[in-house]
């Protein structure tokens, strides 16, 4: 992490605005406790359990799962990741040079609803696992009063990790990973001493259109740090290896990917019932002992708070380059403000959460998906990111191209976005053509999101890009006031 930056105090004051290569001081190997914190989560548990409760895969096949999962989809994160390396700033102010300044408005409105999803999605499993812990150690039972307050100490405390920036995000992600690590080997041997193995290998593989579409159900989570991924490279000086970018993106979600998802597979074989489940976490309270599920399910809350600071984090940039023009942590209380509602209403209503879970992260991974595609195909020919046409917001920035967007990135978006949408089949919303193709039925539709996108955006005109490179000593100017309208 920069000295400048470190030197500021606990406060992240840096906004939209490109960090100064004199900041630029991190290492990469500080993005493997970023990835590693990004995935200690109890959810992870969960999705490794429907993978055998609702595909009906075997252990192999959950294996493959595990292995491909975090390979493709923080392989993704990593290469996105080096255009914060690139121009020093945010992933959605970066993308204003591909869409433009108001083209940017549609992709960032889209990430941003959908970061609201996922920050409640963590919001409400911390909550429930809080009832947990008080269920196990004093057996005190849920209530409607007892969730308002568990999912709102839950959102408070995120609220002030992510307000306070990447400094402590990061800082707390390296502790947490050290414990986590500590107790999901404990979790681990206890599994391989206390579980039927003849009943876990010994289930019938499922349907490979069903392990396909499950890689992709694991995947999501993944996805949906791709936006995000230039937020923690930016402080990289512009040398950093991007082999090594990609390679601990990989590596430090992989490292807990792949055992937490097998430990779900194989914890599924004692709760055939997980689907139908209420909550993602009252059942490690089933199958643990208590001396290992109270601290396991402590740690992991910790984890979860961190993941969801680390979304925050990067939702109050969000915010801010559709317009919000106060600083990033008071951004932040927006997307905390409605993981509160929105919690509250999936605690108190649902009656399935991995029902709406599994149709969400559907969802989810085509929304972020069109985005990937034009971005990404744009950096295999963009030389470099203005700093001052990034920041100007007015009819003069270089960034305005024709009436404040990129035709060709926003026709390319929406297409891939319509195109996916097409294949994607879940819960609460099923395509025209999920069903009797390949591509359907395999669960590709946020692959053909990531490839309709991008290929039409290398095949459509773009505006010329009238930019000149940046001088290695330039400073970054700062965030304008106002946007033209």
């Amino acid at each position: 992490m920069s000295k400048t930056a470190a030197s500021e105090g606990a406060l992240e004051t840096r906004g939209l605005e490109p960090v100064p290569d004199s900041e630029r001081t991190a290492k990469t190997r500080d993005l493997f406790p970023t990835w590693v914190g990004a995935n200690i989560s109890v959810l992870l548990l969960t999705m490794g359990a429907s993978l055998v409760v609702a595909y009906k895969l075997n252990f192999w096949q959950a294996l493959v799962v595990a292995i491909a999962a975090p390979i493709v989809s923080y392989g993704l994160v990593g290469l996105i990741g080096i255009a914060g390396k690139r121009g020093g700033a945010p992933g959605m102010a970066l993308s204003r040079a591909v869409f433009g300044q108001r083209g940017n408005l549609l992709p960032g409105s889209l990430i941003w609803i959908a970061r609201w999803g996922w920050e409640t999605i963590n919001a409400v499993t911390g909550a429930y696992a809080v009832l947990t812990i008080l269920s196990i150690l004093f057996d005190i039972k849920k209530n409607n009063a007892l969730v308002i307050v568990t999912l709102l100490a839950f959102v408070v405390a995120t609220f002030v990790i992510s307000g306070l920036g990447i400094n402590a995000v990061q800082k707390c992600n390296k502790y947490a990973t050290y414990l986590f690590g500590l107790f999901s080997v404990l979790v681990l041997v206890y599994l391989i001493v206390d579980t039927d193995w003849s009943a876990v290998f010994g289930r019938p593989a499922g349907q490979t259109s069903l392990m396909v579409a499950g890689i992709g159900m694991i995947a999501a989570g993944g996805v949906s740090w791709i936006p995000s991924s230039p937020d923690f490279t930016r402080y990289l000086p512009r040398t950093a290896s991007s082999r090594a970018i990609v390679g601990t993106s990989i590596g430090g979600a992989g490292i807990v990917v792949l055992p937490m998802v097998l430990m779900g597979a194989v914890m599924a074989v004692s709760t055939p019932d997980l689907a139908s489940a209420s909550d993602p976490v009252s059942f490690l309270g089933e199958l643990l002992p208590t001396w290992i599920a109270v601290p396991y399910l402590l740690i992991s809350l910790v984890g979860m708070l961190l993941i969801n600071a680390m979304s925050m984090y990067s939702a109050g940039f969000t915010a801010q380059t559709l317009g919000f023009k106060i600083p990033r942590h008071w951004a932040v209380s927006v997307n905390a403000v409605i993981s509160l509602v929105f919690g509250g209403i999936l605690m108190l209503v649902a009656t399935s959460f991995m029902g709406s879970f599994i149709a969400f992260l559907s969802l989810l991974a085509v929304a972020f998906s069109a985005w990937v595609g034009v971005f990404g195909a744009d950096m295999f020919t963009r030389k470099h990111y203005d700093a001052a046409a990034m920041l100007d917001t007015t009819r003069t920035s270089a960034y305005w191209y024709k009436g404040g967007s990129s035709p060709a990135a926003v026709v390319s978006w929406a297409a891939g976005l319509g195109a996916g949408l097409l294949f994607t089949s879940s819960d609460w919303f099923s395509g025209p053509l999920a069903g009797n193709n390949f591509i359907g039925e395999y669960g590709l539709g946020w692959i053909v999101t990531i490839v309709v996108s991008g290929l039409l955006y290398l095949a459509l005109p773009k505006p010329v890009d009238t930019t000149t490179a940046p001088d290695a000593a330039d400073e970054a100017p700062r965030e304008p006031e106002t946007m033209a309208i």
